[in-house]
């Protein structure tokens, strides 16, 4: 199966994403210091001969001193590119580098993609072979049947290294948790439920194959393929095809599926007709898998039959079926125990611990991910989703024992609990959720003002927010400019986007009136009013969010944050009772801070920080972080004094009274809150770990940290992210790109921030 879909973009979106930044999506980045001679000296000559001396006298070393343990190749020759057939190796490579950038954000994998332009399996077979001291597993992918299982069966016989190809067990794996969780929930006993699977290929040949290992008789399942159901004896059928040959009366899918209590389709569109669905056993379970278009259509199967559980390869509907709920956790696993294969054992665990995640209590990050909705174990919610952040915890583990237990792990777990708690470090939990955010927007799409829509770095932001399905965008411009724009960006249906113009809105009667009646005591005449609303597109902006012509409102690549604001707060007030200010958030492989304030109040009072402080830490929580809150200074504890201390004392104190619920201390210098040895100097120091947000005592400081930062640092930032106003705002620096822009527009109207 595909590891998703084609969600709402079009062909353009999709070349955009692929072209921008930097071409393709993946990069090597040196793991170690490169910036001294000495460095370049350890690196490589003549430090490394003392790695290369050591693993040639026990190559097991080379797990230790080289990153071939966490290496993996993705590698095709283009054969059967996803729905599109075979388009050649180097058309595979777009592919193959989406595969590559799962591993590592799924987990933390490293993967190099490789195509090979043959179709000769045996000169395939020898490529691969020769690889093996590079990698520590090979991921083959996208090659058609039957070559793949001649390639993958003399790959495994002939490398001591964990070979998998995807397109078979991964998607048979999820497919094996799916159908175990609807047998649990129809009271069914695999052992004696009976199958039709119609499609012969690759992954129906290895799904079949391990349903039977999870105890699914041989004679219950059908087969079916073009001809029919596959009997023995039958001509032109394979030697793979006819290790699944039964003797049967019927004679084509319908009769087949007399009775049938599940239909497994990894075949066309369309293949499952209505009336066929009405033949089969009481609640049935379909999991239609073909892609983009399933066997049947999960309305039209209900329709027929309410009672029925489906799943299909779509992330629009119940139940998807993706692989990336298992390939990334499973190499993780085996790699982990340097396993010499991925063996039988390896995919039942991995099967069983997604069936059984999927039976716990969903967490907030999956429920955000659906809109709020209570997810929980059910005929809609038999397989969990892929970013719920558990499975790089539950799955590798399974596998690594797995590996263990059937003696395939030449490295051994001793401490199982250790081994759980060092994979959830692996990964940095703001990703799981920037996900969950992006479904949660898509789930419930807003209406959102982009005010300076002439500009195209806006321009191409607005067109994603739409074509993602997140929302409505409002452009706010020149009619012509911006038509004009996207006519440039190949926009096909320019006129089908919503501009608001001041020049010839109809709402800009009802936005004088009402931005008079706020500025009238405040020394504006209503010729000043007029003039802002037709010249100055924040406030008109602003102003389409006021009257409820849109829900929220993005802006700032065209004015600093300070002026974009002052025209902003013309019309849009604060929260009752709330302070605005600016969050940036550092993002980095293994951890994410949030600083604050780093936009808005220049010297915040003791009250004004405890306030920071609490709001911060609840966007924390908000994005997967339990908050541990540092209120920083040049001072720690009074170490050196200085006059400018007192109203960080008294934030602390504040807090001391409220008991917010969350760990926090100060003052302290940023040492002092991030770094674990100069923190044990202070034994009475109430974090239990570095901070993750830092509150900090000034604007000119927290400004001028979270700009270097950015310019110096190696994290990825997003933000400053807007607190504290009555209608979701957010103000991009000058400098931002696109994805930028994006990013805070769905911030914005998923309500993470605001």
């Amino acid at each position: 199966m595909a590891d998703g879909d084609k969600g709402g973009f079009t062909t353009r979106e999709a070349l955009f994403y692929h072209e921008t930044i930097r071409p393709g999506k993946i990069e090597i980045i040196a793991s170690k210091p490169m910036a001294t001679q000495r460095d370049l000296s350890l690196a490589y000559s003549p430090g490394v001969a003392a790695p290369v001396e050591a693993i040639a006298a026990d190559p097991s070393l080379a797990a230790r001193y080289t990153a071939r343990s966490n290496l993996v190749a993705v590698i095709s020759n283009g054969t059967a590119i996803l729905g599109l057939g075979n388009l050649g190796a180097l058309a595979s490579k777009p592919v193959m580098e989406g595969k590559a950038v799962l591993f590592k954000r799924f987990a933390d994998v490293d993967s190099i993609d490789i195509e090979l332009a043959t179709e000769d399996p045996r000169a395939f077979i020898e490529a691969v072979a020769l690889m093996e001291p590079t990698f520590g597993g090979i991921n083959l992918e996208d090659i058609k049947a039957p070559e793949c299982f001649i390639i993958e069966q003399e790959l495994r016989e002939r490398m001591n290294i964990p070979i998998m190809h995807d397109d078979q067990h991964g998607t048979a794996i999820i497919t094996a948790a799916g159908l175990l969780n609807a047998c649990h929930l129809t009271d069914r006993d695999i052992e004696d439920v009976k199958v039709v699977v119609n499609g012969a290929g690759a992954a129906a040949i290895a799904c079949t194959a391990l349903m039977k290992a999870l105890g699914v008789r041989h004679e219950n399942v059908i087969m079916c393929d073009r001809t029919g159901p596959i009997t023995p004896g039958r001509e032109k059928v394979d030697q793979w095809k006819s290790a699944h040959a039964v003797e049967t009366t019927a004679t084509n899918l319908e009769e087949a599926l007399n009775g049938a209590d599940i239909f497994l389709g990894l075949s066309a569109a369309g293949a499952l007709k209505p009336e066929w669905v009405k033949k089969m056993a009481d609640r049935p379970i379909i999991f239609a898998m073909a892609n983009p278009t399933p066997e049947i259509m999960p309305d039209e199967a209900k329709a027929v039959r309410p009672d029925a559980i489906i799943a299909t390869g779509r992330s629009d509907f119940p139940n998807q079926v993706n692989n990336v709920l298992g390939f990334p956790f499973i190499f993780r696993g085996a790699l982990d125990v340097q396993a010499t294969a991925i063996n039988e054992e390896m995919k039942i665990a991995a099967a069983t611990a997604i069936a059984e995640l999927a039976r716990e209590r969903v967490p907030e990050e999956v429920a955000s991910a659906y809109g709020g909705k209570n997810q929980k174990f059910g005929t809609d919610y038999i397989i969990p989703a892929p970013f719920d952040p558990r499975l790089m915890e539950v799955v590798s583990s399974a596998v690594a024992k797995a590996a263990m237990d059937s003696g395939v792990a030449k490295f051994h777990i001793e401490d199982f609990d250790a081994y759980r708690h060092s994979l959830k470090a692996r990964l940095n939990p703001t990703t799981s959720v920037l996900t969950g955010t992006y479904n949660m927007a898509k789930a419930n799409p807003k209406r959102m003002v982009f005010a300076e829509a002439e500009e195209e770095v806006v321009l191409r932001a607005a067109i994603q927010y739409r074509d993602f399905g997140y929302g409505t965008p409002v452009l706010v411009g020149r009619t012509k400019a911006v038509l004009d724009k996207l006519h440039q960006l190949s926009v096909s249906d320019p006129q089908s986007f919503e501009i608001q113009n001041s020049a010839d809105s109809e709402h800009v009667p009802a936005m004088v009136d009402y931005l008079y009646a706020k500025l009238q005591r405040k020394g504006y005449t209503e010729r000043d009013v007029r003039r802002m609303v037709n010249q100055e597109r924040n406030v008109f902006a602003a102003l389409l969010v006021a009257l409820g012509h849109g829900e929220g409102m993005i802006s700032g690549l065209t004015r600093t944050f300070a002026q974009t604001a002052r025209e902003v707060n013309m019309v849009l007030e604060p929260k009752p009772g709330a302070l605005p200010f600016g969050i940036h958030m550092m993002i980095g492989k293994n951890h994410t801070t949030f600083m604050a304030d780093t936009t808005i109040n220049e010297r915040p009072t003791a009250a004004q920080l405890a306030h920071i402080a609490k709001e911060t830490a609840a966007v924390a929580r908000r994005m997967g972080h339990e908050p541990r809150v540092a209120f920083l200074s040049y001072s720690t504890f009074g170490n050196p004094s200085g006059k400018w201390l007192d109203n960080i004392r008294e934030a602390v104190a504040i807090l001391d009274a409220e008991d917010p619920g969350f760990e926090y201390e100060g003052e302290m210098a940023p040492d002092a809150a991030l770094n674990e040895k100069v923190m044990k100097l202070y034994p009475f120091n109430r974090l239990s770990g570095p901070a993750n947000v830092l509150v900090m005592p000034g604007l000119q400081s927290a400004n001028l940290s979270a700009k270097l930062l950015r310019e110096l640092g190696g994290d990825a930032t997003i933000g400053p992210m807007m607190i504290g106003m009555e209608k979701p705002v957010q103000i991009v620096p000058m400098t931002a790109l696109a994805p930028d822009v994006l990013t805070l527009a769905v911030l914005a109207s998923a309500g993470v921030v605001g």
